[in-house]
């Protein structure tokens, strides 16, 4: 097993040092000045273009650039906002745990609900159920985040006025943060109604988010069940008088497992990434939004840092999706 893994950390070095050179380029192919954007409406000299360049290190060598910011990044160093000139790193960790819950609602949602529609859908191979569950879940991933997010607030923002539009809970309520994630940090709080208000706000951008890992998690979940139940084992099993609970939940599910998981961990850069959309549409203070407010103000170092930061997150995914292939199937160590 310590042979797997040490293989598997050592892919993950070069994926790294590429995905840094990846953003560092084309982070620099986005119009617009950034020096210019600091002086907003303000007419900036020639003169004082070319100090703020040579301080922010603009001025130099594309290479040079790169190896200073790749050595930084090693040492631990993720750079500081130009805009905010705060560090990076402690911007990130701020506002990743409202991510995080966000994401962790989502994909937990779309197993709960998406692992066993596969599995039914399976069993019902053919009929009108089976097609209905394939058909919702195609509608589901067809679906654009933004177009979903905009109809869910509408209707039950504007028309029933059941949940709230924006934020991670009302404004009546506040405390200091002590975990970073609202529905904890409104329990400990102790305030009456905070952590309703604290669901009430996360439901729609969890229902949003969790659309398209459902889909392709109950249409995964359907593929290898289908595969699985027309194997020998499974029809020993049966044929030796085994209830229906046991050949499904046991001999069958734990060998359709592998491509499930694998998908459950790849959805996780899904999830990172329609967060984005979804934090935008909802003004959820994670680092989705952060970022699409960097874009705009070409804060070249929040973009480079917080790219960086979200893909060794999901080679971090996918290690540990890697390891439980170990867990699922032996033969696999081997």
């Amino acid at each position: 097993m310590l042979r797997f893994l040490l293989g598997r950390l050592a892919v993950l070095i070069p994926t790294f040092i590429g995905v840094s050179i990846i953003a560092f380029s084309f982070i620099r192919l986005l119009p617009g000045d950034p020096v210019a954007l600091l002086s907003g409406e303000r007419v900036m000299s020639p003169e004082r273009h070319a100090q703020i360049s040579h301080e922010l290190g603009f001025d130099r060598p594309m290479i040079t650039q790169y190896l200073d910011y790749l050595g930084g990044v090693l040492s631990g160093d993720f750079g500081t906002s130009i805009v905010t000139k705060s560090s990076i790193l402690d911007q990130f960790f701020v506002l990743f745990p409202a991510t995080v819950e966000l994401s962790v609602c989502a994909i937990i949602l779309a197993i709960v609900l998406g692992i066993p529609a596969g599995i039914f859908a399976a069993i019902k191979r053919g009929t009108l159920f089976d097609q209905t569950i394939m058909g919702t879940a195609l509608v589901g991933y067809s679906m654009p985040i933004f177009w979903w997010g905009l109809l869910l607030i509408i209707l039950f923002s504007g028309i029933l006025q059941w949940t709230p539009v924006s934020g991670r809970i009302s404004l009546m309520y506040f405390f200091p943060p002590v975990t970073g994630f609202m529905l904890i940090d409104s329990l400990l709080s102790g305030q009456s109604g905070a952590f309703k208000s604290a669901v009430s706000h996360l439901l729609l951008p969890t229902i949003v988010l969790s659309t398209i890992p459902l889909a392709v998690i109950a249409r995964q979940t359907r593929s290898a069940m289908l595969e699985v139940l027309g194997e020998d084992y499974v029809r020993t099993a049966r044929a030796k008088g085994l209830s229906p609970f046991r050949v499904i939940g046991v001999h069958a599910l734990r060998n359709a497992m592998i491509p499930v998981v694998t998908t459950i961990g790849l959805q996780v850069g899904v999830l990172l990434a329609g967060a984005i959309l979804t934090e935008t549409i909802f003004s959820w203070p994670g680092i989705g939004k952060w970022m699409v407010d960097s874009v705009f103000r070409r804060d070249y170092p929040v973009i480079q840092g917080g790219l960086l930061l979200i893909a060794g997150i999901i080679m971090v995914v996918n290690l540990i999706v890697d390891l439980l292939y170990g867990l699922i199937n032996p033969r696999i160590r081997r």
